[in-house]
């Protein structure tokens, strides 16, 4: 049956698309700050020329005001204060510096009556150029604007304005610049989120396609890859759409790929099912007719050792057939034969004829108090144990010690075959329960390694077995290894009827 994931999960590139989201956002609003700070500092240096250069006006005015045309020389001056001037506006300062002294001053307070200067402030006045050019300065009634300019009398007039207006103006402009900037920010963050969600949602569709795409088993079986991108995602109109587009194509060019490989794997099975069957009656008739030779013939001792060779080497060919043809009906998941099998005493079975075997190797049993039971087929699981066994037997020394334990796991039966021989070689440990797996190590003469389908005699096709009848009835067999410890846990289901008919992935 082809197998397709059913259930999307959640999308793998959702993060993705959810940072990519969030850094536009924040992009989006970094650019927005520096594009309304950068119109602030404009609009703020704009209004700042603005009101100084209205301010320079009105002191220009407010310093002609405050001149006495009519004033006789300085000799003869008649003392009046430049504050008695018409339209001489609240805050104005007025001075008069006769010989490097002022001789009159004050500020025009509100009620129009005079506040005397200060020593600080006599002293800031007298120290001002007097070339007609407005100046900033810090006096004691606050910062004004000011501007000496020498008469012709010999005298130099101070006049000053207050820039508690200005810097006022200035303040509301930044206030309300911040104000309403952070108002539309907040506006356009939420319209530029919404729209930015919209504008990503089909890579969020796309992500879930890639996601399915993932997690189907593309490795071995018939994969049914219908998974695409939907027609409105997929349209080379836009670029999103230009991406869904490539998407599918190369979704159609996998599929094609999938089952032309597919097919191919159909038709090598099937002749090698075909292949093994066919082979099954000649090598039948090789043994029987070497057998026969045997008890009716007389042979010299080298045609004795010869005819020998014969039977074993037929002998090694039929257990190569038998075990290509079971892999053959697991492939084609044919129905297991069920039943209520006691690990237990098949594990028990299986140890005792290996110590028959293999006298030389430490067998030991780590069993549960009480017998321990799965669904499966007797035949098939009997054939797992054996093929453990025999692969720690084939590939350690004698005096290797060889555990066999069963035990209950979370609703599971586990079965673990562990051996203190020379372990298997990290390179090889994840194709160990490939078909045909040899390590290049033993097939050089060395010494043999645990774990490892290569030893004289084998065909590598033993731990391949063990992981499809494990599949086929709902478990899983698995290999950790180091030098000096190798084990093989196999885990079966209780109390759950093993699936039937699903074709393995090896």
């Amino acid at each position: 049956m082809p197998r397709e994931i059913t259930h999307p999960g959640r999308s793998w590139l959702k993060p993705a698309t959810w940072h990519l989201r969030t850094r536009l956002i924040l992009l989006a609003m970094t650019l927005l700050v520096a594009i309304c700070g950068a119109v602030g500092l404009f609009s703020y240096a704009s209004m700042d020329s603005f009101l100084t250069r209205q301010l320079d006006e009105q002191l220009s005015q407010a310093a002609n005001r405050s001149n006495d045309p009519g004033r006789p020389p300085q000799g003869g001056f008649n003392g009046r204060d430049p504050l008695d001037a018409r339209g001489q506006s609240v805050g104005t300062l007025n001075a008069r510096i006769v010989n490097g002294q002022i001789n009159i001053g004050g500020y025009l307070d509100s009620d129009t009556t005079r506040s005397a200067l200060s020593s600080e402030d006599k002293q800031t006045l007298l120290a001002l150029t007097r070339n007609g050019n407005p100046v900033d300065r810090p006096l004691s009634n606050g910062d004004y604007r000011i501007v000496a300019v020498e008469t012709g009398f010999g005298d130099v007039l101070v006049t000053g304005l207050p820039l508690a207006g200005k810097e006022s103006t200035l303040a509301s402009l930044v206030w309300t610049f911040v104000f309403v900037s952070l108002c539309g920010l907040v506006l356009i963050g939420l319209a530029g989120t919404v729209l930015i969600r919209r504008t990503m949602q089909p890579l969020e569709q796309l992500s879930e396609v890639a996601t399915k795409v993932a997690r189907l088993p593309l490795d071995a079986g018939e994969v049914a890859l219908a998974v695409r991108v939907p027609p409105s995602t997929a349209n080379p109109g836009t670029e999103v759409g230009s991406v869904g587009h490539a998407l599918n194509l190369m979704l159609d060019n996998v599929a094609s790929a999938l089952e032309a490989r597919q097919r191919s794997e159909t038709k090598v099975r099937q002749f090698v099912a075909d292949a093994s069957h066919e082979l099954r009656t000649p090598l039948t008739a090789i043994r029987g007719y070497t057998e026969l030779m045997r008890m009716t013939e007389d042979f010299t001792p080298d045609g004795r050792k010869s005819l020998a060779r014969v039977q074993s080497q037929s002998e090694r060919m039929t257990t190569l057939v038998e075990d290509l043809l079971l892999l053959a009906r697991l492939d084609e998941g044919q129905p297991l034969k069920l039943s209520e099998v006691d690990l237990t005493q098949l594990v028990i079975e299986a140890v005792s004829d290996e110590k028959v075997i293999a006298p030389g190797h430490n067998w030991r049993l780590e069993l549960p108090d009480e017998p321990l039971s799965v669904n499966g087929d007797a035949a098939q699981l009997r054939q797992v144990l054996v093929n453990l066994l025999s692969n720690a037997r084939k590939h350690t020394a004698p005096g290797t010690t060889v555990v066999t334990s069963v035990e209950k796991s979370a609703g599971s039966a586990v079965v673990t075959v562990t051996d203190d021989g020379g372990g298997i070689p990290p390179e090889f440990v994840d194709h160990v329960f490939a078909r045909f797996a040899r390590a290049d190590a033993a097939r050089k003469g060395t010494a043999p390694a645990s774990g490892v389908g290569a030893a004289e005699g084998t065909s590598g096709l033993g731990l391949s077995i063990v992981q499809s009848i494990a599949e086929a009835h709902g478990g899983t067999v698995d290999v950790a290894s180091r030098p000096g410890r190798t084990a093989f846990v196999l885990r079966l289901p209780m109390g759950v009827t093993a699936p039937q008919g699903n074709a393995p992935t090896s």
